[in-house]
């Protein structure tokens, strides 16, 4: 027995132990140490539950709770109603331009949030192009984007992309026949749909339902520009940590503690559900897209290009007035390149910094998600199982409370990282690692595992047998999602808004500060630059990836 024990201690129980190390100080500690706040007083430092009864008998705070509930669920739901069918036409028709719709999908897709809310307020605000077009020339007062439904339409048109990405991938896993048979039983059209194309794909239709409701629920930037009067919880917990800051904290971590316990619940939920429906399909006969006749083919085309177009027209926008001269706050006739001289000449570090942190933390995401997927896919035990789960947790906690986490615990000795590059990479590291080990994983779990044994029996080490035979095979995966991942960290807000300094700022945090100053130019100018390094990034996947359906 002893024997066989000491078999197993080799080079990867160390490399297990060290990442594990790695999640207790950056992770578990932080987490452990808001939980503390929480249920501490800090006059007394006895155990007290006040913060939580202030929060739910407060009513301004429960219905801010409340507000985020009913937003994330319409935004869910119409993104289901919008992105199943979108993604079935596109499986199952012949699209004229379906190459080029799709890529707009996925910029759609992976843009931030507030910057389509931002180029809503320049259309549809109560001085925007749209509102006062109806209201000069046709006399027609039309409703703001301010509220409730601005925030709905903004996230769903955002957020539909990603009901879209996930459905597309499970409908080319669904075997044609089935569809064959059901006409050939009298089972066709929209009946069809809802009586066989539902249900095969449901997992995977509440799989992306609860990524959707994930980051409705943790989006920050939308609401606090056109909520107004409705208030949503990641609003209120941005709120209350910045009074916060330097005094009492405690209050912050317990809604923080609220919403990890919210998005938990969600999470079990869905994976409960799933797990009833889960099945197995061989799709030796895939669905092959066919061209649709008369008013079908009419309909299908309009739908398609009225939705897309619909969500790409912000980005669109953002992209003709960052041109428009601009006089003080407002925009003026005519045109020019003033906005970007300004851009780089006032905020020119945030363009850099946008590249170096994300940059930064992708090489740690990547060099650490390969590890911890090669720790859960090849190695079995304690350790793995526990880096398994604890790599998992980020996954369920809202951005600003990883914020709100590393600010608390790392604002004091014995490690003071407060104000500093270091913060803002491990934040984006901690955001990003468990979407890159699933994806890495899911690489590693196709590649035979006779294959590393066979040059094992040829006598090369396990170190060099990962690093030559292994890594090379997952090449072209690793760097597929290592380009996903960059895109989502250069469009991230929500932590980086509490993380960042004068010296760190980047450019999603730069956008949403020249918003709220009212320099809509600038403003405009570095969305088109965020825009410009989205493209690019998805022509290098593109370039890499033979696949051309994109999985978030």
């Amino acid at each position: 027995m002893t024997m066989n024990r000491k078999k197993k201690i080799d080079l990867w129980t160390f490399i297990s132990i060290g990442v594990l190390a790695l999640y207790v100080i950056f992770l578990i500690f932080p987490m452990t140490n808001l939980i503390s706040q929480a249920v501490r007083d800090k006059e007394t430092g006895k155990f007290t539950l006040d913060y939580f009864v202030e929060f739910f008998s407060t009513p301004y705070y429960f219905n801010t709770l409340w507000n985020s509930f009913k937003v994330t669920t319409a935004v869910t739901i119409l993104t289901m109603i919008v992105g199943v069918p979108l993604a079935y036409i596109f499986t199952r028709y012949e699209i004229k331009g379906k190459s080029t719709l799709r890529v707009l999908i996925i910029l759609s897709s992976m843009s931030a949030p507030f910057i389509g809310a931002y180029s809503w307020i320049l259309l549809l605000g109560r001085s925007g192009v749209i509102t006062l077009f109806f209201k000069n020339s046709l006399g027609i007062t039309i409703p703001d984007i301010y509220g409730f439904y601005g925030i709905l339409i903004v996230l769903s048109l955002q957020l539909y992309p990603l009901i879209f990405l996930y459905v597309t991938g499970a409908l080319n896993n669904v075997d044609n026949s089935l569809l064959e048979a059901s006409e050939n039983l009298g089972c066709s059209g929209i009946k069809r749909f809802f009586k066989i194309i539902i249900p095969l794909i449901s997992p995977t239709i509440f799989a992306a339902g609860l990524l959707v409701f994930m980051r409705a629920l943790a989006d920050f930037g939308t609401p606090m520009l056109i909520g107004e009067g409705y208030r949503t919880f990641p609003v209120t917990i941005f709120n209350e940590f910045i009074s916060e800051i330097g005094g009492d904290d405690g209050f912050a971590a317990a809604i923080s503690i609220i919403a990890i316990i919210i998005t938990t619940i969600v999470f079990l939920a869905q994976q409960y559900i799933t797990m009833r429906k889960t099945f197995t399909m061989s799709s030796i006969n895939r669905i092959r897209p066919k061209e649709a006749q008369g008013i079908k083919r009419i309909l299908i085309h309009v739908y398609s290009y009225l939705l897309v177009g619909t969500s790409f027209m912000p980005q669109v926008y953002i992209f003709y007035t960052s041109f428009k001269n601009v006089q003080g706050l407002t925009f003026a006739p005519g045109y020019s390149f003033q906005s970007y001289i300004d851009a780089f000449d006032k905020v020119g570090n945030a363009i850099s910094n946008t590249v170096v942190i994300p940059a930064i933390s992708l090489v740690i995401v990547v060099f650490l998600a390969v590890l911890l997927a090669y720790i859960s896919v090849r190695r079995s035990g304690p350790i793995s199982k526990i880096l398994d789960s604890v790599s998992m947790v980020p996954y369920i906690i809202p951005g600003s409370v990883i914020g709100i986490t590393l600010l608390i615990a790392f604002n004091k000795p014995p490690l003071i990282l407060s104000g500093t590059l270091a913060i803002m990479v491990i934040g984006l590291v901690i955001r990003r690692m468990p979407y890159t080990i699933r994806s890495t994983a899911a690489i590693l779990q196709q590649i035979p595992m006779s294959i590393e044994e066979a040059a094992l029996s040829l006598g090369s080490s396990k170190l060099n047998t990962f690093y030559k035979i292994t890594i090379p095979m997952m090449a072209a995966g690793i760097i597929s999602g290592a380009i996903l991942s960059w895109i989502t960290m250069i469009s991230e807000l929500s932590t980086a808004i509490l993380l960042y300094t004068a010296r760190t700022r980047t450019l999603t945090v730069e956008i949403y500060t020249q918003i709220i100053r009212g320099n809509y130019g600038i403003a405009a100018a570095l969305a088109t630059i965020l825009t410009v390094l989205t493209v690019i990034s998805l022509l290098v996947f593109n370039r890499l990836s033979r696949d051309e359906d994109l999985a978030m």
